[in-house]
């Protein structure tokens, strides 16, 4: 694919604020009307890491489906040395939303989802709430399930979608779906035991594989096994104390999330999935529009978000399609500008993170796109 043969610029590089020098590896170079784009995000990103005292980060753009710029930034390992590289694998946290929403775009393609048909149609042992729960209304955070609530954490490893639901399933339900917007992972975990029902029974882990990742030839995508040997993984990490040092985040098994914030991934592969969405690869472009049209409240005020998106329209009037993401130890923001064909990924390994700007890092390669004949 041209995504793959068009690596414009790979570098290895170590800020300052991690001591031992890193060897740079480099490719060659970007096409030059992004020249100053890059410079200027690197300076932006080194000097952001110095500051946060962020251990390793990445990030890939995209522009007209060439990836012009791809670059990792200090470590995966701070113990062993080991540098960050664009085949590095995050935690992505909730931008595994993002990924999950394609597997329910596929199966309304193939007529084997009604998004607004009540969950028990695929779910009839789920417990019944006073009002009616339908797809639609989860996958936009309009359903009422609760988010986390001292429950971010798990030691537990489970065995499948259906066993993780018990973490909230007799739980009341926070508003009348419809009603408000309300933020809730769990929602998605909820979403994911539809998606394995309206797939006929096929494994949660198995549909995204099949439907997403092997569909967008995403190989460096995947949940975040604790007990398997995952190539490339990096460690993850948080800053503690006044002196906000470095240490070892805390132990977390995302097998009661995996829909909602348990995917591994690389910069250059998230980059790689915008692309294909956003050009039709893997979805219809009418489909593609469902998942990034807002939702609104039963009173009809916009949330900003269509079916694990957010969706908005930034200062300078462009149409803007995003995802952020947060976890134990990794932090993550895909960002697509569907009419000026541009991507932008970025992955940092710790919660002491630059990656809210990834925007502004965006508008650089915005602006150079804007200059150019």
């Amino acid at each position: 694919m041209r995504f793959r043969t068009l690596l414009a610029a790979v570098v290895i590089s170590a800020p300052p604020v991690l001591a031992a020098q890193v060897p740079t590896i480099a490719t060659p170079a970007a096409p030059s009307r992004f020249t100053g784009a890059i410079a200027e995000a690197r300076r932006f990103i080194i000097d952001t890491m110095k500051a946060l005292g962020a251990p390793g980060s990445a990030i890939t753009v995209v522009s007209k489906g060439h990836v012009v710029w791809s670059e990792g930034f200090g470590y995966a390992d701070l113990e062993q040395q080991v540098p960050v590289t664009p085949l590095t694998r995050f935690r992505i946290g909730s931008v595994s939303k993002s990924l999950t929403s394609i597997v329910l775009g596929r199966l309304v393609e193939q007529g084997r989802l009604d998004l607004d048909q009540p969950i028990q149609k695929y779910l009839p042992d789920y417990p019944v709430k006073p009002w009616p729960v339908t797809t639609r209304q989860l996958g936009g955070h309009l359903a009422g399930v609760r988010h986390y609530r001292g429950d971010v954490v798990s030691y537990h490893t489970y065995a499948d979608v259906a066993s993780s639901l018990a973490l909230f399933r007799n739980d009341s339900l926070l508003s009348e779906p419809g009603n408000r917007f309300s933020y809730s992972s769990f929602g998605y975990n909820l979403l994911s035991a539809v998606l394995e029902s309206a797939g006929g029974g096929t494994k949660f882990l198995d549909l995204m594989q099949r439907t997403v990742f092997d569909a967008a030839d995403m190989r460096h995508t995947g949940p975040d096994h604790i007990d398997s040997i995952v190539p490339n993984r990096a460690r993850w990490y948080t800053v503690s104390g006044p002196s906000r040092g470095i240490v070892n985040a805390g132990f977390t098994d995302n097998s009661y999330k995996w829909a909602g914030g348990g995917f591994l991934s690389t910069t250059d592969d998230l980059a790689l999935f915008g692309d294909a969405l956003l050009h039709n690869r893997i979805l219809r472009p009418e489909t593609v529009r469902l998942l990034w049209t807002s939702q609104t409240t039963r009173d009809g005020k916009a949330t900003g978000y269509g079916i694990g998106w957010f969706t908005e329209t930034d200062k300078a009037g462009r149409r803007r399609i995003s995802h952020s993401g947060g976890s134990v130890g990794g932090t993550a923001f895909l960002v697509i500008y569907p009419d000026q064909d541009l991507i932008v990924a970025v992955l940092v390994n710790s919660d002491s993170t630059y990656v809210g700007a990834t925007p502004t890092i965006a508008e650089m390669f915005l602006a150079a796109l804007a200059r150019q004949p």
